[in-house]
């Protein structure tokens, strides 16, 4: 019997959204959810415990970096994943896929795969559906994803079509590598912003019969109002009694937007790299630390917060770690970050549970100063 599950516990009645319960062999998770990324087997700056701390229950690794450092062999032998940086919560791994986009320049692609220069030492890393799985199943995540071809925002139509098919076929040898069933496979669902691609994309992968299906090649240039319209006539066409997956997004307003529009789980890295850069997200908008009007203030950074950087310092003493070089400042701020995106995904549910999804919307977006 499968240890995965997946079940609705409600519908917004406003929009799109659902809150739901996603069960995983190292623990449950409540949707919509929001993954912390550990690109190289850590979220920068915290422990396993700070995580926990902030609320959250799942995070996210990456393929091409680990298969790189130390090696996936190597983290196999330490026990996996889970083990290697002590997590006892579900993980999920990107399959590398993203780094086709992020590393073109690095990369060479062929039907069979592609094959990366290292960003590191410029030695090959080969990379094809078949290894991408025996890479993945060595590093013992719960959930593990294609390999899928993302192509820019502003590829030509022509490119995006090829990209959706081999993305496909990807998906269909991906399938057919797929060993462990302690591991979910993810398909992935690409075409852009081009409503007739992204349909071909998914009712193409529907028949693989994936536990899950992801959004990708979103957040890569286009403007969020496309993105947004680009979900509203993807998410229709997903499985509403599986977990939908919107990759490397985002900013606090494009989770709630793509909440209502039918998401449930997410990972950016936007809370952890603004957090190291001194931007903290708070409930009544962002808030850009190293500025000389925080050099003496008293206040908390976020009152509504309940972390310890709220709790126990001022904005002046946080700004003074910043300007001092202290490593505390981006720790504090990492850990701050992460608990605003947790507590605001929480806060979002309930709202769904309440009937009160666009309520939700509206009243964050007045309180952040965005337009809706």
């Amino acid at each position: 019997m499968s240890k995965f599950g997946f079940s609705l516990v409600a519908t917004d009645r406003q929009s799109m959204a659902r809150a739901g319960v996603w069960s995983t062999p190292h623990g449950v998770v409540e949707t919509p959810a929001f993954m912390p990324v550990g690109t190289a087997g850590t979220v920068k700056g915290l422990t396993p415990d700070q995580i926990v701390a902030t609320g959250a229950k799942k995070i996210l690794a990456n393929t091409y970096h680990l298969a790189l450092r130390p090696g996936a062999e190597v983290v196999a032998d330490l026990g996996g994943l889970h083990r290697f940086f002590d997590w006892s919560g579900p993980i999920l791994t990107d399959s590398g896929g993203f780094q086709i986009f992020s590393l073109a320049k690095l990369s060479k692609m062929t039907e069979e795969g592609v094959t990366f220069r290292s960003h590191l030492d410029g030695s090959p890393l080969n990379l094809t559906p078949e290894r991408a799985m025996r890479i993945q199943e060595l590093l013992g995540a719960d959930v593990i994803m294609c390999l899928d071809e993302c192509p820019p925002a502003d590829a030509p139509h022509e490119k995006i079509l090829i990209a959706v098919d081999r993305t496909t076929r990807w998906a269909a040898r991906c399938r057919e590598a797929h060993q462990n069933p302690e591991q979910a496979l993810f398909g992935i669902v690409q075409g852009g912003t081009i409503e007739s691609l992204r349909i071909r994309s998914a009712e193409a992968l529907l028949p693989l019969d994936f536990p899950g299906y992801a959004v990708g090649g979103l957040s890569v240039g286009e403007p969020p109002p496309e993105m947004y319209r680009t979900l509203e006539f993807t998410t229709p066409v997903l499985p509403v009694e599986k977990p939908r997956y919107l990759m490397g997004v985002g900013r606090p307003v494009d989770l709630i937007e793509g909440v209502l529009r039918g998401i449930d789980l997410f990972d950016c890295v936007m809370p952890t790299r603004n957090g190291r850069n001194g931007m903290a997200f708070t409930s009544q908008g962002a808030v850009r630390l190293k500025n000389a009007k925080h050099l003496k203030d008293t206040g908390p950074l976020d009152p509504n917060c309940p972390c310890q950087a709220c709790r126990r310092f001022s904005r002046g003493y946080l700004r003074h770690l910043f300007m001092a070089g202290e490593m505390l400042g981006p720790i504090l701020l990492t850990l701050h970050n992460i608990t605003f995106y947790q507590t605001l995904m929480q806060n979002l549910r309930e709202a769904i549970l309440a009937g009160r999804g666009q309520d939700f919307r509206v009243d964050q977006l007045a309180r952040w100063g965005e337009s809706g």
